[in-house]
């Protein structure tokens, strides 16, 4: 592990954060570690270090549902390696994390060898999963080709379906955005396109699909 990192830890609960910061203060080159508590938290704190090196995050941060969060984090930071850390290790979520731009997936179960692995693997430009993990067909073709469509959205395209999401009209999108109303209805359209539905309820219907994580 390389000296000066920086490591977002994003999880809602404050003992596993805790956990976490302790375990890798106890690696080589220690690495400063920011905190996140919700995916406010999450933003905020990425924005502020655009340099980090990693983003480990949680899967079930308040504030946002599932795998929504993964795509708006990396629509917004594209730079910022992303691992997942969840207790829902079922093979098709680690493949749709994966499928939808993590750089790795980590169980919440694994032991402090594992915890290092990952991060040295990720933070070197490689892809992580656990142990006698094998990608394959882990979801529906539907899924798979929904997840296809989604990847043909523009950075701006994917913010405002996720805008939609939160039950945004278009002039408040257009005022979180910086732009004019009818931008914000132009990409509307261009995501009803790509996605191949014929209104927004349906845009976010299928958005839905993605994002859900198992119970």
């Amino acid at each position: 592990m390389a000296m000066g990192m920086t490591i977002i830890v994003a999880d809602d609960h404050p003992l596993f954060r805790g956990a976490m910061r302790q375990a890798l203060a106890a690696m080589p080159g220690a690495p400063d570690i920011v905190e996140a508590g919700d995916f406010a938290a999450v933003r905020e704190a990425a924005a502020r270090h655009p340099d980090a090196d990693l983003l480990m995050l949680d899967l079930t941060m308040p504030g946002i549902s599932g795998f929504s969060g993964l795509i708006v984090l990396r629509t917004e930071f594209p730079s910022l390696p992303i691992l997942i850390v969840s207790a829902h290790d079922e093979p098709a979520t680690i493949t749709r994390a994966i499928d939808l731009g993590a750089c790795g997936f980590l169980s919440k179960s694994a032991g402090i060898e594992d915890i290092r692995r990952a991060i040295d693997t990720v933070i070197a430009g490689h892809l992580y999963t656990p142990d006698g993990f094998r990608r394959g067909m882990s979801h529906e073709p539907d899924v798979a080709d929904l997840i296809q469509r989604l990847n043909t959205l523009t950075p701006q395209q994917s913010r405002v379906l996720a805008m939609l999401a939160e039950g945004l009209l278009n002039k408040q999108i257009a005022y979180e955005l910086g732009v004019s109303e009818a931008t914000i209805k132009a990409h509307v359209s261009a995501i009803l396109l790509k996605l191949n539905v014929d209104s927004r309820t349906q845009a976010v219907i299928q958005l839905g699909k993605v994002t859900a994580v198992a119970a």
